[in-house]
This record gives structure tokens, C-alpha cells and sequence, in this order.
């Protein structure tokens, strides 16, 4: 397994040989520790266990997908594992995310965290693994676990999600490793609110991936972006989705029906242009539509 060294790189040039015209969902970022991950996947928050998360990865993967991202929270990690097996597609073709949560954080827990993960998924390793949320307290032994794991090969990178700019000068103050990925929320709806913790990732190596780019579908009937929509010929969400991708984030959209999996994956066809993206921008309205780790200590 490929070790996470620490070194002072701009996020910015990892992503800055992404061609955004000819970009295909197979298209990857490289990490700051050389591990490649594809640019889009499919995020499985609230699938429920069995049958329905099995059959969304299943759809995934025919659409050309190759990027699930699930959590121990999730409750649904051992339907993940059982469809990477069932898939047929060689494991080192599928980039699978899973996440330290809150109560499993502190050194020795942390150890245990990931292994009780591997096993339900029956996998060797997972290609990311990340530290759910900045929990006071517990988040620096938390990494120290993580460092160790990576170093095992228990995962071939360790990031962060939910983590703002605190958080992570904390974090990067103490470790001996730069986290590849802080995974946040992120959509037009909430950038101006997180552009800051964007820019420090940037600054620091560390590549930004976008959860809830649908806005849980809060801002899908948005009429400023129903006329974005319209002058594309594609969905609000798609529209979402794309702009995402034009930041060059990591983009996970959710949904466990096919039709929904296929349409979110039809966003290569076509750029949004300058003076829409800067529109799109300006609807920033401080939206969390779930946790939001602001104010976390």
C-alpha cells in the first residue's frame, strides 16, 4: 500500500490536468499521496440496508460509476461489500469511501472502528477512509488511529468530512500526515458560506469533495435555477451536478432509483458557461441542509 506523505502542495494542481471537455465519470483526481479517486460517485446516506442499496450500486456501476461512498452510520456498509463482490468488476476498479463515526472516535476505538468496518464489508482495505465529523476532544487521537491504519494498509488514503477552517488548522498543526479529502456540503446554495474552508484546502493539498449537491432536493423546483435548467435542456439536478464538477470537486449526488442514477450521470455532455456559473454562485443563501460543523468547538 502507497503511505500518505506530508508535503506542501496546492490542491489546485491536482485537479489542474482535469479537462473539463472531455471529462467522463471515470475521469479521477489524483490525492496528494498519488491515489486516484473518481470524480464522481455514488453517495448511499439513508439507503436502507439491503435489497434497495445493493440494487442502487448495481445500477451505479452500469452507468459507469466506479465510486461508492457509504459510513458506518449508514447502517448499510455490508450491502456495499456484498455489491462490490456481486459486481464482477475487479476490486482495484472500485474506489470505495466508508467513515469513522462520532461514538467510535479515540485511539484504540478508532483501530477497532475500521476493522469491525472491513469485516462487514468482507474487504481488505477500503480505497478512503474518513473521520465523520470534528468530534472536541477526541478528533487528534482519532487521526494518530487513522495514520496507523493507513500505514497498515487497512486504507490506501485518510481524510476528513465536515471539518472547517478551525478544525483543520487544528488537525494539520498536530499530524503527520495531510488528509487527502475534506468532504463537506457544498452547492451553489452554500459556497460564500464555505469558499473559506474550500480555500484552505486548496492551500494545503488537501482535495474538496462536495456531499449533498441536490440540496436533499430542497432547491431542485428553485425557479433561478429552473431557467439555468432550461437554457441547457437538463434537470436541476443535473445543472447541480455539473456545477460541482465545473469547480472541480469531488461530487456525490444520492439516489437509489435507476432512472435518478442514470440522469445524474449525464452530466459530461456539456459546460456551463462563465457568466452562469457566477449566477449560480450568487444563490448562496447559507444553506445546511443537515448537520452543519460551523459552531462545532
Amino acid at each position: 500500500m502507497r503511505t500518505n506523505p506530508r508535503r506542501d502542495v496546492d490542491a489546485r494542481e491536482l485537479t489542474e490536468s482535469i479537462n473539463l471537455t472531455t471529462m467522463n465519470i471515470k475521469t479521477t483526481v489524483t490525492l496528494n499521496n498519488g491515489v486516484k479517486i473518481p470524480i464522481m460517485g455514488l453517495g448511499v446516506y439513508q439507503s436502507p440496508a439491503g435489497e434497495t442499496t445493493r440494487q442502487a450500486i448495481h445500477h451505479a456501476f452500469e452507468a459507469g460509476y466506479r465510486h461508492i461512498d457509504t459510513a458506518r452510520v449508514y447502517g448499510n456498509e455490508a450491502d456495499v461489500g456484498r455489491a462490490v463482490a456481486e459486481s464482477g468488476l475487479p476490486r482495484e476498479e472500485i474506489f470505495v469511501t466508508t467513515k469513522l463515526w462520532n461514538a467510535d472516535q479515540g485511539y484504540e476505538s478508532t483501530m477497532d472502528a475500521c476493522e469491525l468496518s472491513l469485516g462487514k464489508m468482507d474487504l481488505e482495505y477500503v480505497d478512503l477512509y474518513l473521520m465523520h465529523w470534528p468530534v472536541e476532544g477526541r478528533r487528534l487521537a482519532s487521526w494518530t488511529a487513522m495514520e496507523e491504519l493507513l500505514a497498515k494498509g487497512k486504507c490506501r488514503s485518510i481524510g476528513v468530512s465536515n471539518f472547517m477552517v478551525h478544525h483543520l488548522e487544528e488537525l494539520l498543526a498536530k499530524a503527520e500526515v495531510i488528509p487527502a479529502i475534506n468532504q463537506i456540503e457544498l452547492s451553489p446554495y452554500n459556497y460564500l458560506l464555505r469558499k473559506e474552508i474550500v480555500d484552505l484546502c486548496h492551500t494545503t493539498g488537501i482535495v474538496v469533495e462536495a456531499y449533498s449537491p441536490l440540496t436533499k432536493g430542497k432547491k431542485l423546483k428553485d425557479p433561478r435555477l429552473v431557467e439555468i435548467a432550461l437554457t441547457y435542456e437538463k434537470t436541476t439536478a443535473q445543472i447541480l451536478i455539473r456545477w460541482a464538477l465545473e469547480n472541480k470537486f469531488v461530487v456525490l449526488p444520492k439516489s437509489v432509483t435507476e432512472d435518478r442514477i442514470f440522469e445524474n450521470a449525464s452530466v459530461f455532455d456539456f459546460s456551463i458557461s462563465q457568466d452562469d456559473m457566477a449566477i449560480l454562485d450568487g444563490f448562496n443563501e447559507d444553506l445546511a441542509t443537515g448537520w452543519d460543523p460551523t459552531n462545532v468547538p
